[in-house]
């Protein structure tokens, strides 16, 4: 579980204040505005054009359509998954350097990579019901995960920006795998938009409820999304998406036919 408060060895190295390990002790998450210069920013907006630009094919990166809330007759690009591998810029940004020891300071431990994707949310875009991460089967891979959003795009209330909850940090589940929180579930707290620009970071842990609305905005809202979990509980990333993969396939990879559902 969590630890409640943020060690000293932690706080003395890293790129994170001291203040925003307090407020990631109390709450769950905290936003790192400016995290990435403009520089560093642009770098990460064409990496992620190299990657919708990358022809699809079976058992490499892992792209996901979803119908168009504006138009239902076009299919629109979701997200993009399993994109390390293939794209070494990318790798290093994930692995090295001042995000991941921005992850080890608030894991406070050794850490590794458990998944990585770009949530694109076009114009049109679905957003998702509340949740915490750690409701999806996570339990059997690792206790906790530490999940890093970086904004590629503005993200508004109007295009749907990410919405998290406002309480004290959790240490459990209060909802139950596999399904969205319930209104009775979520009756302690509320959910509060948090409007990011472009280079701005968000931490928040696997027990931080968070939800999305959608994006009926004629302009994309991407947004990278990157899971890390402490070494010591082991690396899952390979076997992870070997049964996403089986269970959950990307559109190119389907049975004609056979319905696919993503469950939380």
């Amino acid at each position: 579980m969590p630890d409640s408060l943020p060690s000293a060895d932690a706080m003395a190295v890293g790129p994170l204040s001291a203040e925003d390990l307090s407020c990631y002790a109390r709450t769950g998450w905290v936003a790192a505005r400016g995290f990435f210069d403009a520089a560093e920013t642009a770098a990460i907006t064409r990496w992620t054009e190299e990657l919708s630009a990358m022809p699809e094919e079976p058992g490499r990166h892992m792209v996901y359509y979803e119908p168009s809330l504006l138009d239902p007759s076009k299919r629109v690009v979701q997200r993009i998954e399993n994109f390390c591998p293939y794209h070494a810029q990318f790798d290093g940004l994930v692995r090295h350097g001042r995000l991941f020891k921005a992850v080890e300071q608030l894991l406070e431990a050794p850490s590794c990579l458990y998944k990585e994707k770009i949530n694109f949310k076009m114009a049109g875009g679905a957003g998702f019901e509340p949740h915490q991460d750690q409701q999806a089967g996570w339990s059997r891979y690792a206790p906790i995960f530490l999940t890093v959003m970086v904004s590629v795009d503005r993200a508004t209330v109007e295009n749907g920006c990410l919405e998290m909850a406002d309480m004290p940090r959790l240490t459990g589940l209060i909802g139950e795998e596999w399904k969205p929180l319930t209104d009775e579930q979520m009756a302690s707290f509320k959910l509060v938009p948090v409007p990011t620009e472009p280079g701005d970071v968000l931490f928040f842990d696997s027990y931080a409820p968070h939800a999305s609305k959608p994006n009926l905005t004629g302009a994309a809202r991407r947004i990278l999304y990157l899971t890390y979990n402490r070494l010591a509980d082991g690396d899952h990333r390979e076997r992870y998406f070997a049964e996403k993969r089986a269970n959950f396939p990307p559109d190119i990879e389907r049975e004609p036919g056979k319905e696919y559902k993503f469950r939380v």
